[in-house]
């Protein structure tokens, strides 16, 4: 941003009076052009309309000149210039002049190195950002004072190097505030405008030091690892669908047997995969199970809540974890109280004859042939009429 083109000189020498312009063939993209040649008390200095004139000397700005014009550093009449008059008259008083360009810049910046966000989900993660940026000189003589005496700038690359740092530092510091007020990674590509918004109006209080207003903010990108954005991306797609994390790796596998149909069902299968996974899904996958997957491992319960087929002496549904009641043991059974037929343990009706089983933890009763009165199982005798019982 600082040109190195010679000085042009319209009329006098070096040993004598000499005006100076920034020539617009060696402006291009430079912020600002130090004239190589020290200014002296009879020369004339001139100033366009895009332009600043910033007279620097013993490591700090004299004064500036934001007014067009041509300007004489022998007359005493212009008062813009008093003071600069007033430091060069007497004998072989000097100052640096460094020419301004007015105009808007536009820059880049980027993350060199990593900002760690702590969530609630993922833990640490490093996030890096991108973004364009647009600026302009707003107080030449703090911008000079600056650049040029504290960073001893003398091109354009340090000029955007310094400028692309402090963007990245005021983005993080943007990010460091929305953490602590709860905004998550999985939140921030849905909040980089909130982010844009939040960062231009914290800008004055990080640029204004180095004399310099930032215009505009786009573009912006917050780059999450690639383990990260997968977790992203497929949370995102389980909350379109409605389902939870079993049951979408579910519809995958069913999606791929539909592909494999040579060996696809009985991979399913054998990985455990059954109809309950479907039906957990809305009932989407239904048509896509085959009458072998339908059926599930022997002895499963369907899952109160998602209706996925829970293996048997399962504590907890492997689809939605909804607790499950306790199994009773394989093969228990409880005679009818009315036809005798065995009833299977969790039935709350007789298969054969309809009857009601018996209440878990009552006595085992079954009907007296002759007057129906409930008679314990295993007594020989009805004890309301004596009738045998066979």
């Amino acid at each position: 941003m600082v040109g190195n083109a010679p000085v042009p000189a319209k009329g006098g020498s070096l040993l004598g009076a000499t005006t100076v312009a920034w020539e617009d063939v060696y402006k291009g993209p430079n912020v600002m052009w130090r004239v190589p040649r020290n200014i002296r008390y009879g020369d004339n200095i001139v100033v366009r309309e895009d332009e600043i004139a910033v007279f620097y000397r013993d490591g700090k700005s004299l004064a500036y000149i934001d007014t067009p014009g041509r300007y004489g550093l022998t007359s005493m009449s212009v008062g813009l210039i008093g003071d600069v008059i007033q430091a060069l008259s007497g004998v072989r008083q000097e100052a640096e002049v460094y020419y301004l360009q007015r105009r808007i810049f536009d820059g880049k910046f980027g993350s060199s190195e990593p900002y760690v966000f702590r969530d609630p989900d993922f833990g640490l993660v490093q996030l890096r950002v991108f973004g364009d940026y647009r600026w302009k000189v707003a107080k030449p003589d703090l911008f000079i004072n600056q650049f040029v005496g504290t960073f001893g700038a003398t091109s354009n690359a340090d000029v955007d190097h310094r400028l692309r740092d402090q963007m990245v530092l005021l983005v993080y510091d943007t990010l460091g505030h929305m953490k602590d007020q709860g905004v998550r990674v999985t939140d921030l590509a849905a909040q980089l405008m909130t982010i844009e918004q939040a960062v231009l109006g914290a800008a004055p209080q990080h640029f204004d030091v180095l004399g310099v207003q930032l215009q505009q903010i786009q573009g912006l990108s917050v780059n999450l690892p690639d383990e990260v954005q997968k977790a992203v991306d497929l949370r995102s797609s389980m909350g379109v669908l409605g389902v939870n994390y079993m049951q979408y790796q579910a519809g995958q596998a069913l999606t791929t047997a539909a592909a494999n149909p040579s060996g696809g069902a009985g991979t399913l299968v054998g990985a455990g995969v059954g109809f309950g996974a479907g039906m957990g899904m809305g009932g989407a996958m239904y048509g896509a199970v085959s009458p072998g997957m339908a059926g599930g491992a022997a002895g499963s319960t369907p899952c109160p809540k998602c209706g996925a087929l829970v293996p048997p002496g399962s504590r907890f549904c492997p689809a939605c974890g909804q607790t499950m009641a306790p199994a009773a043991a394989a093969g228990a059974s409880t005679p009818c109280p009315k036809c005798n037929t065995p009833i299977p343990a969790g039935s709350k009706f007789c298969p054969n004859c309809g009857a009601p089983a018996p209440v878990a933890g009552a006595a085992a009763t079954r009907p007296c042939p002759k007057c129906q009165s409930p008679v314990p199982v295993g007594a020989k005798f009805c004890p309301n009429c004596a009738a045998p019982m066979s």
